[in-house]
């Protein structure tokens, strides 16, 4: 039988609220001696946790909340106590609220004893069913080495090998499943709201890189959120603008987890936007090879893209995202309550990585945005100057939701960017050459990217006339950039083009709307000639709109960043050629 049914005959045949009139101990010894738990655990250690079909199980029965606990749960031999019964009370609670409830109880009670801090395994093999739970931990070290020694709950390795009888010629074929959650949340820092309490309880400590504007605004929040919850919480204040987006910050990062002895399955939690997820996943990438991370969003850009994308990154040598690692969050939080702190220009870049979803893999999403139109910046998503009922309010929701899917869609299903068929790099293939040089903000680049690449698609045949227009009008109409004069210098756009033929294994592949707003094509070919030709082109269509396409604050230096332009602290192509 499937873990699914498992669970829930688990549910319908040991009621938990009885155990609350013993001792911790007693009712610990009761679970584990009990053959409802032993067939329930045999089938958390044995499920295929990782499956699409025990996905789509969870999915159907509305359960789909309890899938994180569940793939936890495969390495809970490896776990506290404390830990498991609290993965194991989230895990019945997404089946029934009810009994999930007497479950929490039991695991609060856990929290913070000595008999907490003990592993399950150790737990199993010393109670009154030692032989049964020593003979089936023994059967796992062949059968599910996962589950017994475990060095990630996140990840499942597999593999296999073929050689010559000689065993001088050996083939081998690797691969790797890893799991990630992505919630869109209200009053994430509200004590109630237990979805970060439950991650660090445990552990009793959180280790938190934290941007330093949102350290300003919403430092005392985050402090005092865990210590309602009795966790210690260990700060690292970053500054975290474009020109920190580079190796040193990196470096500095991986110095301050050493100092604190972070465990390889200790979750640090990054609270910031985009460049503080880009740096702060990479330097979890580094750390111990694979160190685990939960990305709370503050923006716009790492609410929807940055923060739940793989790709973590930081800049190098004058070029956007040169380094980097695939390393996913194992949670990623957006909560639209930390946009109310952000000024209009901050929400406007960040609403370019909504609008690339929009146009080239959901329509919906583009229906939403034209009507939502600029009321999402001046509201702040609706958290500013409403009543919490107002229609834009519900907007701002279904637009985050709409645009956080499509983006995972996108990047899930090509983890390792094993192939360049990637709709969420609309607006991506020039402007990292041209971003840093012009000291634009990245969402006003990407704008002025997705532009072109409309102008492209039409050009080619590709959409309408009328097609193009809505989504130029669309760009404008949030005050992003169409246009730089920085598309001028030829050397610049086309060594951009060079770079991404590289970066992209030999093809240009440039993802464009094709056939209609919400569907995707790829440029492939783009001789020198015909790019400066378009880009001349394209500025006469931007000079007829409003003021000839150049966007509302597109510049760092406009919304109070250093221009990564002239002060970027990133490794220069001269000291290459030096060393």
């Amino acid at each position: 039988q499937s873990l699914f049914r498992r669970t829930r005959q688990f549910i319908s045949s040991y009621n938990c609220e009885p155990t609350h009139e013993k001792t911790i101990q007693e009712a610990v010894e009761d679970i584990f001696c009990s053959s409802q738990f032993k067939h329930f655990l045999d089938a958390i250690l044995t499920t295929k946790a990782f499956s699409e079909e025990l996905g789509k199980e969870f999915a159907q029965a509305g359960a789909i909340q309890g899938l994180p606990s569940c793939r936890k749960l495969r390495a809970c031999l490896n776990q506290s106590l404390s830990s498991f019964f609290g993965l194991l009370a989230e895990l019945l609670n997404s089946f029934d609220a009810s009994a999930g409830q007497e479950w929490y109880k039991l695991s609060n009670r856990i929290h913070g004893t000595d008999l907490g801090k003990v592993k399950l395994m150790d737990h199993l093999v010393a109670c009154g069913e030692s032989k049964y739970y020593e003979e089936l931990c023994n059967g796992l070290i062949e059968t599910a080495p996962h589950s017994v020694y475990p060095t990630s709950c996140f990840r499942e390795s597999k593999g296999y090998v073929v050689s010559t009888p000689d065993d001088l010629n050996v083939e081998a074929v690797m691969s790797c499943s890893t799991f990630t959650s992505i919630r869109v949340i209200e009053n994430s820092l509200d004590p109630q709201q237990t979805l970060l309490r439950d991650i660090y309880i445990s552990s009793g400590r959180c280790v938190c890189l934290i941007d330093h504007n949102v350290e300003n605004h919403f430092g005392d929040k985050i402090e005092a959120y865990f210590n309602h919850h009795g966790i210690h919480l260990e700060k690292l204040v970053y500054r975290a603008m474009e020109v920190d987006k580079g190796i040193h910050t990196v470096e500095k990062m991986l110095g301050d987890f050493k100092r604190l002895g972070v465990s390889r399955v200790e979750p640090v939690l990054i609270a910031g936007g985009g460049v503080l997820a880009d740096t702060g996943g990479l330097a979890c990438a580094l750390y111990h090879r694979s160190t685990p991370y939960v990305m709370l969003s503050t923006s716009i850009v790492s609410g929807i893209d940055a923060g739940p994308s793989p790709r973590t990154c930081c800049d190098g040598f004058g070029y956007k995202n040169l380094f980097g690692a695939y390393h996913a969050p194992i949670l990623s939080i957006t909560d639209r309550s930390f946009f109310k702190t952000l000024r209009e220009g901050w929400l406007r870049h960040g609403i370019a990585e909504i609008i690339k979803m929009a146009c080239v893999k959901d329509i919906e999403l583009f229906n939403l945005l034209e009507q939502a139109g600029a009321r999402l910046i001046t509201t702040r998503f609706g958290t500013l100057d409403t009543d919490g009922e107002d229609e834009i309010c519900a907007l701002s929701q279904k637009i985050l939701g709409a645009a956080m899917r499509s983006y995972v869609e996108a990047e899930y299903d090509n983890l390792y960017e094993t192939h360049q068929c990637r709709p969420h790099a609309f607006g991506h293939t020039w402007s990292p050459g041209f971003e840093i040089e012009a000291g634009l903000l990245h969402g006003h680049a990407v704008a002025i990217g997705m532009g072109f690449g409309a102008y492209l698609s039409y050009k080619e045949g590709w959409i309408s006339e009328k097609d193009m227009s809505r989504i130029l009008n669309l760009i404008t109409s949030f005050g992003l950039s169409l246009w730089h004069d920085v598309l001028l210098n030829n050397k610049t756009v086309w060594a951009a083009q060079e770079k991404m033929v590289q970066k992209r294994g030999g093809n240009l592949a440039a993802p464009v709307p094709k056939g209609e707003i919400g569907k995707c094509g790829y440029i492939n070919t783009m001789e020198q000639d015909q790019l400066y030709l378009a880009i001349q082109e394209y500025q006469t269509i931007c000079a007829e709109y409003p003021q000839k396409g150049v966007g509302i604050e597109a510049l760092c230096r406009d919304v109070g960043l250093e221009d990564p332009s002239t002060v970027g602290n990133h490794i220069s192509a001269d000291y290459m050629q030096s060393s």
